[in-house]
Order: C-alpha cells, then sequence, then structure tokens
C-alpha cells in the first residue's frame, strides 16, 4: 500500500544522562508528547538496543494497520509488541507457561521475543491472522520510559521501508519514513545491532523462529533443549503458508544492489571472495564488498589493489557482536555508493553469529556459494 508523503515528521533528539534508567525520561515533554501520540493512535519511531522499532497502539486495529501503510508491510506479516512491565503481559496473553516465565525473568528486559498464545484483547491485524502473538520487553532506557508513559502495548517492527536493511541511527529512520510517520525520536546508535531473537513457547521445547540478539546457547543454559525452526537450520525462506514471526517469509535487510553470500573457511573463503572480486570487476560490475578485518590483513598480506571497489568493514570474525553492531550500517552505505553488485562474507554461525548468518543471507536473497 503506498502512502501519500503528508505528514509531517518531528525529530526529535533524547539525550539519557549517564547511568541513568528509564525512570528519569518519565517527566521529559519529548517522552510524554510521543507518548500522547501513540494513544491517539499515531506512529512513532524510536530507539532499542536491537534496532529502531515504528511504534503504534498494538491493541488500536487503526493504528497498527498505519504501521504496515507506512511501512510497506504486507499483512500476514506478523507484528512484535513491546510492554515496559510485566503485567503487561497479562493483559495480552490467557496465561503465561512456566517456561515462558523463566525465560523473561531470564532475558527480560533484552533481545529476545516469546511467542505465546494471544488473548482476545490482541486485534488480528496485530498478529498477522495467527493465534499467537509475539512479545518483548526492550533494554534500553528511551523505548521503557516511553512504553510506560504510553500506558498501552506498542506493536513495533523495525522502522525502515519493508524489505530494506534495518534502521540503526535515527538518520537511517529518517531516509526511509520522513512524511510517513509522527515522530522520530532520536537516541543515537543502537548497541545490539540485529533484532531480537523470537522463541516460539507454544511447545513443549521452544524453537526458535527468528535468530538475533539471545544465542541459542544463552537460552539452553536457562531452559536446557531449544530447537531451531527447519527454516532457520537450512537457510531458507518460508514459501508458503503463514509466517510464525517476523522476518520468516518476505524479502528482508536487502540493499538495493544484487548481493551474494559467500560461505566458508578462511584462508580458501578469502581466496574465493577475492577471485569473485576480481571477476566481477573484469566484467565491468562496480564491487562492493562487507568485509572482516581479517580479510583486508589478508589483503594487505597478498598486495591485493582493492582500490576500484567500495569496501566496508563489519570488524572482526571473531567478535560477532561487532559484526551485528555493523552489519545494517554497512548494507546502508553500500546503497549510498554506485556499486552494481555486493559480496558479503560469511562469517562463523556460532552464538549471535548465527543472527548475523541469517541476516546476511536474506540481504543476499539466499544466492550463496561456497568457497
Amino acid at each position: 500500500m503506498e502512502v501519500r508523503m503528508q505528514k509531517n515528521t518531528q525529530v526529535l533528539q533524547v539525550v539519557v544522562p549517564p547511568g541513568r534508567g528509564p525512570d528519569v525520561l518519565l517527566s521529559s515533554p519529548v517522552i510524554q508528547a510521543a507518548a500522547k501520540v501513540l494513544q491517539q493512535g499515531g506512529l512513532v519511531a524510536f530507539p532499542t538496543e536491537t534496532v529502531y522499532g515504528l511504534g503504534a497502539n498494538g491493541l488500536d486495529s487503526e493504528a497498527v494497520a498505519g504501521i504496515f501503510a507506512a511501512k510497506g508491510r504486507p499483512a500476514d506479516n506478523p507484528l512484535i509488541l513491546h510492554i515496559a512491565a510485566m503485567e503487561t503481559l497479562e493483559q495480552i496473553v490467557p496465561e503465561v507457561p512456566p517456561l515462558a516465565r523463566r525465560l523473561a525473568q531470564s532475558f527480560w528486559p533484552g533481545p529476545l521475543t516469546l511467542v505465546l498464545p494471544k488473548g482476545p484483547a490482541v486485534p488480528a491485524v496485530t498478529t498477522g491472522g495467527l493465534d499467537t502473538v509475539a512479545v518483548r520487553m526492550p533494554d534500553h532506557p528511551i523505548a521503557l520510559a516511553l512504553l510506560a508513559a504510553a500506558g498501552v502495548p506498542v506493536a513495533a517492527p523495525s522502522a525502515n521501508i519493508s524489505g530494506r536493511p534495518s534502521p540503526t541511527e535515527a538518520a537511517h529512520v529518517t531516509a526511509d519514513l520522513q512524511g510517513r510517520i509522527d515522530i522520530i525520536l532520536d537516541g543515537g546508535p543502537t548497541p545490539v545491532g540485529v533484532e531480537s531473537t523470537v522463541l516460539d513457547c507454544t511447545g513443549t521445547i521452544p524453537v526458535i523462529l527468528r535468530p538475533g540478539g539471545v544465542s541459542k546457547e544463552a537460552l539452553e543454559d536457562v531452559v536446557g533443549t531449544v530447537e531451531l525452526d527447519s527454516h532457520v537450520q537450512e537457510g531458507e525462506a518460508v514459501t508458503d503458508g503463514p509466517a510464525r514471526s517476523p522476518g520468516m517469509k518476505y524479502k528482508h535487510y536487502a540493499p538495493k544492489a544484487p548481493a551474494v553470500l559467500v560461505r566458508g573457511e578462511p584462508p580458501g573463503l578469502f581466496m574465493r571472495i577475492t577471485e569473485l572480486a576480481q571477476e566481477l570487476d573484469a566484467q565491468g560490475e562496480m564491487v562492493g564488498l562487507m568485509a572482516s578485518r581479517e580479510l583486508l590483513d589478508y589483503w594487505r598480506g597478498q598486495g591485493i589493489d582493492q582500490s576500484k571497489w567500495q569496501v566496508m568493514s563489519m570488524g572482526s570474525r571473531t567478535n560477532p557482536g561487532e559484526l551485528a553492531a555493523n552489519i545494517y550500517r554497512c548494507l546502508r552505505e553500500l546503497d549510498e555508493t554506485n556499486v552494481t553488485q555486493i559480496i558479503l562474507e560469511g562469517v562463523p554461525a556460532a552464538g549471535v553469529g548465527l543472527a548475523v548468518m541469517n541476516r546476511l543471507q536474506k540481504a543476499a536473497a539466499y544466492r550463496v556459494v561456497d568457497a
């Protein structure tokens, strides 16, 4: 659905005093103004610890429909409800299973979304027509203050045009949604950089529907066995039927130029990426690369000329948290260049690296080359 550029989008800065939590922000005029917009059915973009979210009152069907319209998001792609207190969870699900309660106690506030049977208060538009609802409590003082001030569960997918790389800075939100939403709260860069882990808690064994900021290993330390959904495990999209989680079915995180993901282990990985870049260069393509520091070191050691390529450094292959924090920034910076083909370096899929590889696969539209 197309949206006419008609809103006067306000970009408002929110400064969090060092070492202070959300309580200090509750009386902020900016937070109060944004909360009032949410209460009146408007759209507010705000930072979380993962990415910027585009929020609306999650119990107001018309307000939630505004999210789908502003983003151009498919109507059967479910949203995540954001809450600031456990008491709110009781309002939107009929019961909280012991396993889900244990996970919430361990990881909330934080980048973990729990999928539970939905209660009657949650409209179908919020859940993409599913009988389950996805809920999380973000770990960011601006987000928590806004949620507390609004007093409603806030539906909030990433604050970008659907399919584009997710926003980790307010400038990314402005580039995509200026004129489409009411307020953008600028709280600086988001620290985690990839979305939350989505965990289905409706069965006996919890299932990861989308890897994210909480690793499978960390979850298993708390609840024992955790399974990966087959689509995550096999690195493929849902092609038919409903998507049980955001990010499972539709094109996501994609740069403007076509991309390919090269997967493998160094040094063979580095050699294959170099060969592919040189082949594309020889064909007259403007080559962009998302590379680790280790690949840049390899090029220096081999005396490889990379001057004609647009190279964005994601960080170290040994630091998945750093990779996660930089992936969307790198994709958006490549979009600002004249590249015609993008090569993405695959990284180890351990810990949060699983979420990084999941996003790289989607950015490449599942075009994968093994080294």
